[in-house]
């Protein structure tokens, strides 16, 4: 299977950064990492439960995709993606925790 190359913009790579420099997010950046290995090889991965993300769009207008890192957890972490700029590119918007919907 052809990998997908992932750009990170730079809200994404500060908060990848934020998450690899804080010891405390040692687990949270594991299971992000894993869940970019699955975005690099297959985004329908029932894992990331990947569906379009309404409210924003990307820099030119794209549709902007939440895949999940995490399920069933307070302020569970998502990313926020879209395709391009380049055929089998997606980029990658931001790392964040879900807003809490109470």
């Amino acid at each position: 299977m052809k990998k997908r190359k992932i750009s990170f913009l730079p809200k994404a790579d500060v908060e990848l950064l934020e998450l690899e420099n804080d010891p405390s997010k040692k687990n949270i950046l594991k299971i992000v990492r894993k869940t970019l290995g699955y975005m690099e090889t297959n985004l329908r991965h029932p894992s990331l439960n990947t569906h379009e993300f309404r409210g924003i769009k990307g820099p030119k207008g794209e549709k902007v995709f939440e895949a999940y890192v995490q399920q069933n957890t307070p302020r569970a972490y998502r990313i926020l993606w879209f395709y391009g700029p380049k055929q089998n590119e997606i980029s990658i918007i931001a790392i964040i925790p879900h807003p809490e919907t109470h």
